[in-house]
């Protein structure tokens, strides 16, 4: 499940919803992959690299 075109508003202290994403391989991987294995954290970069 990709959550790529949809809007989810979260507050602090919510779960992040499952969603897939490349990894460095191209492999895709799921959020629930790593459920009671690792830690997680999310950081996002608005504009990053980009021009403007």
């Amino acid at each position: 499940m990709a959550l790529f075109g949809t809007s989810v508003t979260l507050k602090v202290g919510d779960r992040a919803p499952d969603f897939s994403l490349p990894d460095q391989n191209g492999k895709m991987v799921k959020l629930a992959d790593f459920h009671g294995k690792k830690t997680v954290i999310l950081a996002f970069y608005p504009k990053a690299s980009t021009p403007g």
